[in-house]
């Protein structure tokens, strides 16, 4: 599933690209607006699995849907930055371990993500292309009816991205959206009273981001 994702990543990166250069040709260098912000719905569906400790087994990480807020500062009229802010519930199962399924709850991340991004102009229809790097926060943890405890690591990780904009008028523009998010963990377990042991799991989430959503430019 790990590699299907990614060459999808990789066929839309292509694409873009190919139509950016066949458009690249005709921008101009007119005056353009230094900021944007853009509001999404959002799918986030984690490409999980996981290293766990002692019971062995994998992780399921369920999918989330919910807003997100990104804020975009141009530099020229090609080369911007984007701070992406949002933040994701999602339900955690270990799965075929020694003990079998266990249920290990929810828990929040919080990944503010900056991307570096170089926008292609020329007509209506503006794709991008981004790179960059996020910081997971893990909060609000229910640790479910077994563990005693769970917690996560935050991390760093680094995050690719392709949109296309379509503009409306010269302020309001759709977007559409792509982030792929190279995201580990490490939990741990405690599950003492269940289990009369502590363990600790390295796990990779990987979540591909879907957005669409309205964005304005001032």
């Amino acid at each position: 599933m790990r590699k299907i994702t990614f060459i999808l990543f990789v066929m839309v990166l292509v694409s873009l690209s190919s139509y950016a250069q066949d458009n690249q040709a005709s921008n101009s260098s007119m005056d353009f607006n230094k900021w944007q912000v853009r509001l999404r719905g959002i799918v986030v569906a984690p490409n999980e699995s996981a290293t766990i400790e002692a019971i062995g087994g994998d992780v399921d990480i369920s999918t989330s849907v919910v807003p997100e807020l990104d804020f975009t500062y141009f530099f020229t009229e090609h080369w911007a930055a984007e701070l992406i802010l949002g933040t994701t519930k999602h339900d955690v199962e270990a799965v075929s371990t020694a003990a079998g399924d266990i249920d290990l709850g929810s828990v929040w991340l919080l990944p503010p993500t900056l991307t570096a991004q170089y926008h292609f102009t020329g007509g209506a229809l503006k794709p991008y292309l981004g790179a960059g790097i996020n910081y997971t926060i893990f909060y609000g943890v229910d640790e479910g009816p077994t563990a005693d405890d769970v917690t996560y690591d935050n991390s760093f990780g680094f995050a690719l991205q392709a949109g296309l904009d379509y503009d409306l008028n010269d302020k309001w523009f759709i977007n559409v959206d792509l982030k792929k998010l190279f995201l580990n963990t490490t939990a741990t377990v405690d599950a003492t009273t269940a289990l009369g042991a502590t363990v600790d799991a390295d796990v990779d989430i990987d979540p591909l981001i879907i957005g669409v959503g309205i964005g304005m430019r001032f």
